[in-house]
């Protein structure tokens, strides 16, 4: 209670938090469907505890999404207090985001004070690619709030030797490994570290709390896994995404290390280099088509990641024109099959082949170059470039040790590492064997956080920029507590380590102009000019005083240094309002004046659907004879509106990516002959939500099935991007 009168008391912290909140949920409620994927996803779950258990994508328990159930779980009870929409799905996320921002002020204060508490709580909130994740349903935002909890359980527990808060923290990370598997572990070595560092007990109690601590981790980490894997393939989803319909699978493959190598497989095969294969329809956000690239034929993922699929993958792969197909026989649900290729992909165009809307590609870089630090030229790089050594696939640049200060990354999460540099170098200026204090080890925790993490970014073979939310939390705790250190010693006129603080707003200051300025022609080269002007001038000001020698007045001593903080977190500020000011791609987040076309291709905020047929929704219910199901749709993007406006249960006949195999024709047969569904809406192929199915599935509907006349079901579309289109096939096997 007393540490809740405190922090209401702070009215500096009530102003960051009230920020944060505005950053994070202003607008929310006009994003109608935000991740169509995960948003049809909660619809479905809030139809059965079948479907809740497993996150399932579809009424009927068909396959899941691509990730653990914990965040859908949190958005469908949400959904289930305030209803089905588009803002009750983000209000999670964005409540994660101010308690993130909380959390930062919480763990930095105890050690570092007030006033770096404040900074770094500031510095995270107006991290820009945490403002730009928490307006949407992805999961990252939950992800940083789980691991933040852990992260303050730890430091209580390690200051206070209490074993049941170190065995929670370990076990919130065992929570955040099913928000979004093996992201959550990135942050485990700095957990591991601080113990062993901070901890004041022997190394025989050391030992076996951490032995402890790691049980409690793997056992929740793969409690729901397990369960999963060892119910009976016919008794519950595929596995989306798995390759191999399994969830261990799935976490440690193509949500693992999958990541890491680039190798964007679920059976085989490896995909364009540097950004994943096209597919042989249309691409998202072109009028025209491309013809099909060898070893591709894919469509994007849920956030983004695409899987192509070879000619003989499981099952006959449908493609746009229908004209491609496999080789090998339909796998049955359940069953494994061989030669699915994940190929990286774009941000689809939602809804069964009726892609992205009209126009060019989105977003090539302001200043329309492709310009790299310390990388190669990226051809067509930039934002919404597609060559996959440059701007890359999904726009993260070109991996090496600079990657992160390239273009394509820095504007995310990077404002604020050349002043961390300086900051760390300020914490550890007072080392020494015998001066080894909680404020050193806690750098250390934050830097055991950001290090792996800027090591996973710098070399990683396909990720998105809104993943770059993980180094939000220690680069501001960072930044908070590096700037107290370097005000002491420019205080204290500690020789050269008081030029730090000077040094480290100009250096700053120059890199957040290096970012800024290829965007001058949209939004006016002031902005770039005065980010550089002000830290110059908070700069030259904290160089006077110090020649002063302090006979300067100590409070403008003291708001000339707080300045030269907070001028650096204009330009941050400015990029954490680009989500409200320019719009959002909700699929793929991201920060900046091109936000709306974040993420490659598919960009503009083209995260459709087909919308709701009015006509055909009168007619199916209409001529509805008990069936259980609605209809069953080819894909996601068109049966999503069905199932989140209108509450309708509706089959989806395809995951995600081609390697999923949620039916054959023997388990459709069987889904009909059990008078469950009786229409079906085929749709052409295409990159857009799902594979649109395979020629295989398709083939038995148009042969088993009655084609219903257009003219009595096609009318006009409300709620979505797309058209009428498709064919409606109506279907009887008794």
């Amino acid at each position: 209670m007393n540490d809740v009168k405190k922090i209401g008391s702070d009215v500096v912290l009530l102003f960051i938090l009230l920020l944060a909140a505005f950053l994070y949920g202003f607008g929310i409620w006009n994003d109608h469907y935000v991740n169509t994927y995960y948003t049809t996803a909660v619809g479905s779950m809030l139809q059965s505890f079948h479907n809740f258990f497993f996150a399932s994508l579809d009424s009927a328990g068909s396959v899941t999404v691509d990730k653990p159930p914990v965040t859908f779980w949190i958005q469908t009870l949400s959904a289930w207090i305030f209803g089905l929409h588009g803002w009750s799905v983000i209000l999670p996320q964005a409540l994660a985001g101010v308690g993130s921002v909380l959390l930062v002020y919480l763990l930095v204060k105890p050690s570092f004070g007030k006033a770096a508490a404040r900074l770094a709580a500031l510095a995270m909130a107006t991290t820009p690619v945490a403002a730009a994740v928490s307006r949407t349903n992805n999961i990252d935002a939950m992800l940083v709030f789980t691991l933040l909890l852990a992260a303050w359980f730890l430091f209580k527990g390690t200051r206070q030797h209490t074993t049941g808060s170190l065995l929670t923290a370990f076990g919130l990370i065992g929570v955040a490994f099913n928000e979004k598997m093996l992201q959550a572990y990135m942050v485990v070595p700095a957990f591991y570290l601080f113990y062993i560092l901070a901890a004041k007990v022997n190394w025989k109690k050391k030992t076996g709390v951490l032995a402890a601590c790691t049980a409690v981790l793997l056992i929740i980490s793969l409690s729901w896994a397990v369960i999963v894997d060892s119910i009976p393939a016919d008794k519950r989803p595929y596995m989306g995404s798995s390759g191999t319909n399994s969830v261990l699978n799935l976490a440690f493959g193509y949500n693992g290390v999958s990541r890491l190598t680039g190798d964007r497989s679920t059976g085989g095969g490896s995909g364009m280099p540097g950004g994943g294969g096209f597919g042989g329809g249309q691409m998202p956000g072109m009028n025209g088509e491309l013809p099909a690239m060898d070893g591709a034929g894919g469509q994007g993922s849920p956030d983004g990641q695409g899987q192509g699929s070879d000619d003989g993958v499981r099952g006959q792969q449908g493609t746009d024109s229908g004209a491609r197909s496999g080789d090998g026989g339909a796998a049955s649900r359940g069953q494994q099959g061989t030669g699915a290729e994940d190929g990286g992909g774009m941000p689809p165009a939602q809804g069964g082949g009726q892609g992205a809307e009209e126009g060019g590609m989105p977003g090539t870089r302001p200043d329309g170059g492709s310009r790299q630090f310390g990388g190669a030229d990226g051809g067509q790089g930039g934002r919404g470039g597609m060559n996959g050594g440059g701007g890359g696939m999904f726009n993260t640049g070109t991996a090496g040790p600079l990657r992160l200060f390239q273009q394509e990354l820095s504007g995310q999460a990077s404002w604020l590492l050349p002043f961390v540099l300086f900051g760390v170098i300020g914490i550890f200026a007072s080392l020494r064997r015998r001066h080894f204090t909680m404020q050193h080890k806690e750098a250390l925790f934050w830097l055991a956080w950001l290090v792996p993490a800027i090591g996973f970014f710098s070399i990683a073979g396909f990720f998105h920029q809104y993943y770059l939310i993980m180094m939000a939390p220690p680069v501001a705790a960072l930044a908070g507590a590096g700037w107290i250190k370097l005000w002491h010693y420019y205080k204290e006129r500690s020789g050269w380590l008081s030029w730090l603080l000077p040094a480290a707003v100009p250096a700053t200051a120059a890199f957040q102009w290096y970012i800024i300025r290829p965007y001058d022609s949209t939004i006016g080269s002031g902005w770039s000019i005065g980010v550089l002007a002000a830290g110059l001038a908070a700069a030259l000001l904290l160089i006077v005083l110090r020649i002063l020698k302090g006979r300067g007045k100590p409070a403008l001593v003291h708001a000339a240094a707080v300045a030269g903080l907070l001028v650096l977190l204009i330009g941050p500020l400015y990029w954490a309002f680009t989500p409200i000011t320019y719009g959002l791609n909700s699929m793929t987040p991201a920060a900046g004046p091109d936000s709306s076309d974040s993420g490659g291709f598919g960009g503009g905020g083209r995260n459709t659907s087909t919308g709701v047929n009015g006509e055909l929704l009168a007619y199916l219910k209409e001529h509805n004879t008990g069936e259980e199901y609605l209809f069953a749709a080819m894909d996601y993007g068109t049966a999503g509106p069905y199932i989140i406006d209108e509450g309708e249960k509706v089959v989806i006949l395809n995951g995600f990516n081609n390697s999923d195999v949620p039916y054959t024709t023997d388990t459709l047969q069987a889904l009909v002959e059990s008078g469950k569904v009786k229409y079906f809406l085929v749709t052409s192929g295409g990159m857009g939500g799902g594979r649109g199915g395979n020629s295989g599935i398709t083939s038995w509907i148009t042969e088993n099935g009655t084609e219903v006349p257009s003219a009595d079901w096609q009318g006009t579309v409300t709620g979505g991007a797309g058209g009428t289109g498709g064919t409606l096939y109506e279907v009887h096997l008794n």
